[in-house]
Parts: structure tokens; sequence; C-alpha cells
């Protein structure tokens, strides 16, 4: 698809302003191509035939202008941790070398103010993408980041499971999903947004609620409302202990909770300290009492021991989301999270002017 865009392009495009769309369009489909197809072609060949394998990787070399002999055993050195070895040109890299310069050169006799205006721009700027791509995929623990996003792994072919990936390089792209890691680095934004990652836009919102009371009263009052509806659906099981993971820069559900359940001990869960210093002095300048209520810097890993009843999850928890969902003991888990996500044991929609809804777990 993208040598018939290229090829469609190169007759009918006219340069100018309107050659920017395809520009685009080059350097998305050569990232693409080279983080889905061409890598899974370099870890388990597609065609069994050794020759289809080896006309498909020519093929490739001269669609994406990388040498594929080169870029599989830079890939593969990456995966071992060690420098990419100089070896000899041998008969294969000088065929793809040579096929690249034959396709390039072709497009600067027959084309060259496309080759210039066109062409090389979306190659640069696709392997910038790719560079871009590898970057943010590999900063944590065990070779990668993963991020389970359904669509991203759909579209991407499972590139999702990158720690796995590391973990287990012979395994099929389709088989990755079995292997996912309890320990793995999650991320919940796919490669080229986790720069976003230390941004925490729902983060921002909490400080621009932070100036409004009347928007504070109206959070205050629809997420009371949701609980009461939600809670009734844990029957008679006694609530002495609710541990509130993050909410440290507004306290909203300790104030929630703290009238529902008056007599409750109230842990305020925080990663950041400085998120629970604001909590104690939004909570001094409104006149709330400091009465049965722990402020406690750390963070929630579902799955872990937690010594409370009753654990409350923020839509902006740091973590495995899906974690959550799996797991199948310990306390019950009320988890805020966006209108269309309707899971778990009892869901109430929180409002749909703020996307949320609370679902309740066990």
């Amino acid at each position: 698809m993208q040598g018939g865009v290229l090829l469609l392009a190169a007759i009918h495009v006219r340069l100018g302003p309107s050659a920017a769309p395809v520009v685009l369009l080059g350097a998305v489909g050569l990232w693409w191509n080279c983080n889905t197809v061409s890598h899974i072609h370099l870890h388990t060949p597609i065609f069994r035939s050794r020759w289809q394998s080896r006309a498909f990787a020519l093929y490739l070399t001269a669609l994406l202008g990388v040498p594929q002999t080169i870029w599989r055993e830079r890939h593969l050195a990456h995966h071992a941790g060690r420098e990419a070895s100089r070896r000899p040109l041998g008969f294969g890299i000088t065929l793809e070398i040579v096929l690249v310069a034959a396709v390039w050169g072709l497009l600067l006799l027959r084309a060259p103010s496309f080759f210039f205006a066109v062409y090389l721009p979306a190659y640069l700027l696709g392997l910038l993408l790719c560079q871009a791509q590898g970057h943010f995929e590999h900063l944590g623990q065990l070779g990668g980041i993963s991020h389970y996003g359904a669509l991203y792994n759909v579209f991407w072919f499972n590139d999702g499971f990158h720690a796995e990936h590391h973990q287990h390089l012979g395994e099929h792209w389709t088989r990755l999903p079995a292997r996912r890691l309890a320990v793995a680095s999650v991320s919940r934004f796919s490669p080229l947004l986790r720069w976003l990652e230390p941004l925490h836009p729902l983060e921002w919102l909490e400080w621009w609620a932070l100036g409004w009371p009347r928007l504070q009263r109206f959070m205050l009052e629809t997420h009371e409302r949701a609980f009461r509806r939600l809670l009734p659906a844990l029957g008679d099981r006694p609530i002495a202990r609710i541990c509130i993971v993050g909410g440290g820069l507004f306290p909203r559900t300790a104030l929630v909770l703290r009238t529902i359940y008056p007599t409750a001990d109230l842990v305020l869960l925080d990663a950041e300290e400085g998120h629970l210093d604001r909590a104690r002095d939004y909570l001094r300048e409104n006149g709330h009492p400091f009465a049965q209520l722990e402020f406690r810097c750390g963070r929630f890993a579902p799955g872990a021991c937690c010594d409370a009843d009753l654990v409350v999850v923020p839509l902006g928890f740091f973590g495995d989301r899906k974690a959550l969902y799996r797991q199948g003991s310990g306390p019950p888990i009320i988890v805020h999270d966006w209108l269309w996500h309707r899971c778990g044991r009892a869901s109430t929609t929180v409002s749909l002017l703020l996307l949320k809804r609370l679902n309740l777990l066990r």
C-alpha cells in the first residue's frame, strides 16, 4: 500500500502546500512499516520459504530505503545489548545497498522535484518517528515499556507488548498477549505519546478545579450521589477503614466518604508528598478536621496486600488499570473510570459532563 501511494504521488501530486499530506502519509507509512511488518519479519519471517522471505526483505529494502540485512543486524544487537558488528559487506548487503541506490537514482532521474520536495522529507521524518518510537519504548526495565491499549495493539500488531517481546524474542506476535508479564513497566500512552506521561493532564484539571468553588461543589455533589447509588451493592459488609488512592490535590473522595462513613478511618495514599501537603492545606482552609484521616506517601500496586475494607482508585491512577479488573481477591475496589467503560459487579454514572463512572469490583 505504501509503495502504491508513493508511486501515484510521484505521478500525480503537484508540488507546493498540497504535497504536505503526502509527505506526512509517506512518513507515517515508513514509521508504521518499520515497527510492524519489517520488525515482525526480521524476528519471525512471514514466509516459510527461504527464497520468499529473502524476496520480501528485498521488497522492504526498496520500499523503506533501509537495507534489511543491516537493520536486522543492528536490531538483534540491540536486543543482545551489544554493538552491531562491522563485518565486511557480503553479497546480500551489497545487493540491498545497490537496490536502494537504484530506487533513489531512478527517482532523481525521472522526478527530481518529487524526490527532494516529497520523498526525501517523508523519508527523514519517518526515520525521526522511528527513532522517537525506539527511544520511548526502551526507557523501562526488562528491555522495554509495555502499553496494553487495545486500539494500539490491533493496528501495531501487539507491539505494545514490548517488555514481553524482549523477554520472548522468538514468540510470534499473535501469542505475545499470553506472555503478559506481571512485573513489566507499563505506560498508559502509546510510544509517541509517552512524552505526556510526566505532564499528568488529569492533574492539570484538578488544579484548574481548585480555582472554581462552584465547580468544586458540582464535583462533590455528583460524586457523592454516585457513591451513594453504588455502595449498597456492598451489602452488609462492615467498612471501618478506607484507602483512597491519589486525590491529594483536591481530596473530594475523602470529603465524600467522610460524609457517608463518618466513623471510618480514611487513608489518603498519594505518590507525591506535595499532593498530600496540598490536601492538608485544603482541608485546613475549608474547616475540615484531620481526625481519623491518615496521610501516607506511597504507590498502590494492584494485588498488593492492603489493610483496608474498601479501596478507591482515581481516574488518573498511574499504573496497570487492567490489573485492577483482573484481581480476584482482596478488599472491594471502587474504580473511577471513563463513562464508556462499564465493568465489574456494579457500576453507576458520575456525570455525563465529566465523562466518568464508578465501577465496583468484587
